[in-house]
């Protein structure tokens, strides 16, 4: 079964884009499919992902009606040990998961069976029980609407360790001339503080109030945190502790050509938090 849990995993968590959610889709379908013991299948495999896949769908749609206007962000992943008992390689990239909530869900499974795991439309037609022709307006559809919600999605640059810490020296010492050379003009800061946490902004753009923020957290709360550089959904990020306590995730988005930060994604919500680094 936990084998089967490993594979099943990223289906669940790309179109959910939560670790909680996926678990829990998971188990709902083995329970279902452990109390037929006895039913043969010919593509067990086939069977349970199309299970989970149908049923992250459903949840999904109610979710998005829960979340309703409050900024909501995915929650983060480790993905760079590789001793992980999941598959994380087809684990998609922060910045694709935030902007896939610009879809609906169907619309989302589509575009991921299609990109992420490279399924023909005859495959998806199959898993989603629709037509083949449905499929091809679906995927077409997602892109429209993803080109359309980011001015077409770029892929994601892999940033070094010595780029962030240009960035960690430049918050530290307050140097406001090279953050601003470091961020892009379009840059972009979403924060996710969930139920249970105030944030400062949920959304805060452009070069001058993005510095003014990111210095104002640093100099009233993170000079204090202990400081970690990590890879989270493929993405360079930094994570914050307090007392041992992971406080605070940023996922950073470079641009692919200019290197310089396009987005940064702030997660503080402790729910969301409390499994990086133990899946």
């Amino acid at each position: 079964m936990t084998d089967y849990q490993s594979k099943l995993f990223p289906y669940a968590y790309n179109i959910l884009g939560s670790v909680d959610d996926a678990f829990d889709v998971i188990q709902d379908v083995m329970v279902k499919r452990l109390s037929g013991v006895g039913t043969t299948l010919e593509n067990e495999s086939a069977y349970l992902i199309k299970s989970v896949i149908n049923r992250a769908i459903n949840l999904k749609n109610r979710n998005t009606r829960i979340h309703g206007q409050r900024m909501w962000l995915p929650e983060p992943v480790a993905t760079e040990r590789a001793d992980s008992r999941l598959k994380k390689k087809e684990i998609i990239s922060y910045s694709m998961l935030v902007l896939l909530e610009h879809l609906n869900a169907r619309e989302r499974a589509v575009f991921i069976l299609k990109e992420a795991f490279g399924y023909a439309h005859e495959e998806i037609a199959e898993t989603l029980s629709i037509t083949v022709d449905n499929s091809r307006k679906l995927l077409s559809r997602a892109r429209r609407n993803l080109k359309d919600s980011h001015g077409g999605f770029k892929p994601v640059a892999t940033a070094t360790a010595d780029l962030l810490d240009t960035y960690i020296h430049c918050i530290e010492t307050g140097d406001i001339e090279s953050l601003t050379k470091l961020l892009s003009k379009e840059i972009a800061v979403k924060a996710d503080g969930g139920k249970k946490m105030q944030v400062v902004s949920e959304f805060t753009q452009g070069q001058r109030p993005v510095i003014d923020l990111m210095l104002y957290l640093y100099n009233h709360y993170q000079y204090r945190y202990e400081l970690e550089i990590h890879t989270v959904n493929h993405q360079p990020a930094l994570l914050f502790y307090e007392d041992g306590k992971l406080v605070n995730c940023q996922v950073f988005e470079w641009d692919s050509h200019q290197f310089q930060i396009m987005r940064i994604f702030s997660i503080v919500d402790p729910d969301k938090l409390s499994r990086i680094g133990h899946l």
